[in-house]
Parts: structure tokens; sequence; C-alpha cells
């Protein structure tokens, strides 16, 4: 059996796809949860429209998040947060962080754009890629700062103590 798949199945192939799967596998899997249609001429030229379609939806997408890239990239983003000793932070800045920080700034990045492995938690600068399409990463600067109270003034005096004696 033919069918032309409407969705990435893993293993089998990608949308607009057309493969062989058993009769089974296609009559009673793909077909019933609307991941492939049947093969035929008529769906045929529908998935070809509709890939047509998404072509150009992708390419005006791109030089949309090309255009945006060119205004992220100098941007330097700056957070403040509570720091101890070895300037690790008691919180952390995370990928919602930096989004409410751009919608600030005027910019509508989804959170879940940002690519953070995990949030940040020290001080310091660091680049923060920003997926913004499947081709186009923008880099931000992302700059951690300490709010300069720290618990080191209560360890100083005792070191003091020491010294004198």
């Amino acid at each position: 059996m033919e069918v032309i798949l409407k969705e990435d199945v893993a293993n089998l192939g990608n949308r607009g796809d057309v493969v062989k799967v058993a009769e089974g596998y296609g009559r009673n899997f793909l077909l019933p949860r609307k991941l492939a249609l049947q093969a035929t001429l008529a769906n045929k030229a529908v998935v070809e429209q509709m890939k047509n379609a998404a072509a150009r939806r992708s390419a005006t997408e791109k030089t949309q998040a090309e255009a945006l890239v060119a205004k992220l990239e100098p941007l330097v983003l700056s957070f403040t947060r509570k720091s101890g000793e070895n300037g690790q932070l008691f919180g952390s800045v995370t990928s919602a962080d930096i989004a409410t920080d751009l919608a600030t700034k005027g910019f509508e990045v989804d959170r879940r754009k940002i690519q953070l492995a995990e949030p940040l938690k020290s001080l310091g600068e660091f680049n923060v890629a920003i997926k913004l399409h499947r081709e186009v990463t923008a880099h931000v600067k992302v700059t951690v700062v300490g709010d300069g109270t720290t618990e080191t003034p209560a360890a100083e005096p005792v070191a003091e103590e020491a010294v004198a004696e």
C-alpha cells in the first residue's frame, strides 16, 4: 500500500513523502491517526500544493527571522542577581527571564526558542543562542552581575582578629 505522510513518522519518513507500507500498518495505524493519506492522484496533487505553500511560508519566515537577527545581535541583556562568595547565584537566570527582558525591549521571542542547556547559575558573560527559524540562529550576549550584597563582610572581621593575635 502506498501512502502520503501528513506528519513526520519515526523510522518511516518525513511529511509529504510517498512511502510503501504494509496493508495492515497503513489501514490500522497511519490512516486512523491521520498521519497519512492513501496515495491517489488527487491526494498527490493536494500534497504538492501543500508543499509549495509551506515552502513559500518558510521563505517569508526565514527573511523575517534574518531581519530580527540583525536587530538582536548587538543587544546586550544584563541581569542583577544575589550571589555568594564564589560567584554562584542564589537563584538563576532562565530562558523565561531572558524572554521577558527581550519583551520589555520590544522583541517578542518565545522562551522555547531560547536555547539554554541549563539555567545560568553563575556570574559572568554568556552567549545565548536563540533559534528563530530552522536555518537562522541569533546570538545574544547575556551579562549576569551580582547585586553587591554578599555574606563576605561578616567573615572579614574574623580574619582581622586572627591577624591581630
